[in-house]
């Protein structure tokens, strides 16, 4: 178990974010900046270290799976790091998950967290997959940018700081289509599941702003709890505005980061998980 609750004059520091790493992985450094710059505490592991001793995840508050290819994709995008969640790192899972702490996975980890049985979880913790993440609509990978909106009715209660919010964020995936059956799809929708949402530069949602084909623009989705998050785009590769393909050109640009989003899940640990 972690440790008593913090003392309000304490900086949110106190926050401890685990950063996986495994063969493959390549967007780890960009998620250590964006969670400092939030004002967490951060520490990288190898998937071979937690494997050794999965009571590791016990010490932190949020566990980050970032994007990448890992394992190179061979089996599928993220499945082999989706059976190793499942089959060696159920336990201190669950109990990351029952305590409300945070699980975040950003591309490759949203595919990671959807095969290994977490995201949705309707059924219960690692019982089924529900859905996935496909071939892009078009068959080809793509490396862009997008707006995504965070929804304003979610059982993601992390994120409700962010709702209604629209983030500008890149996207750089193959397997990024997300599918559902009919049945699950309707419980996603009308029991507030569906976190983000892909949609054009107003929030609205429309077909062409959608890159992938996702189905009903979905970007990002949550569990029950709210506490296991997903999402496709990567809001790590925007965190300073230097780093928008536009800085130079748009001023309105410098404002619009999506560091926000980091900060929102680093304020909301602080002041409700520890």
């Amino acid at each position: 178990m972690l440790g008593n609750p913090l003392s309000t004059g304490e900086a949110s520091m106190k926050v401890k974010t685990l950063i996986l790493r495994a063969p493959g992985t390549n967007c780890d450094q960009e998620t250590i900046e964006a969670f400092e710059e939030a004002g967490s505490r951060v520490e990288v592991k190898h998937i071979n270290s937690l494997l050794k001793d999965p009571s590791i995840l016990d010490e932190y508050h949020i566990f980050c799976i970032p994007g990448g290819f890992s394992y190179g994709d061979d089996l599928g995008a993220g499945k082999i790091l989706a059976c190793q969640l499942k089959y060696r790192l159920r336990k201190p899972i669950e109990r990351i998950v029952s305590e409300g702490r945070i699980i975040l996975g950003i591309c490759n980890g949203f595919q990671a967290l959807v095969k290994a049985g977490l995201l949705p979880g309707l059924s219960g913790l690692f019982s089924r997959q529900e859905a996935t993440l496909a071939l892009n609509e078009g068959g080809f990978f793509i490396d862009r940018w997008v707006y995504i909106r965070c929804e304003e009715v979610t059982r993601c209660k992390p994120l409700k700081d962010l709702a209604g919010a629209i983030l500008h964020a890149p996207i750089n995936h193959a397997e990024g289509r997300f599918i559902a059956p009919p049945d699950i799809l309707d419980i996603l929708e009308d029991d507030g599941y569906i976190v983000f949402r892909y949609v054009d530069p107003s929030g609205c949602i429309s077909r062409g702003w959608n890159p992938n084909g996702s189905m009903n623009n979905v970007a990002g989705i949550c569990n029950r709890d709210g506490n296991v998050i997903g999402l496709m785009p990567h809001p790590e590769k925007y965190i300073h505005p230097y780093t928008h393909p536009s800085w130079t050109r748009f001023d309105n640009i410098l404002e619009d980061n999506c560091l926000r989003f980091f900060k929102t899940l680093v304020e909301y640990t602080y002041l409700h998980i520890l």
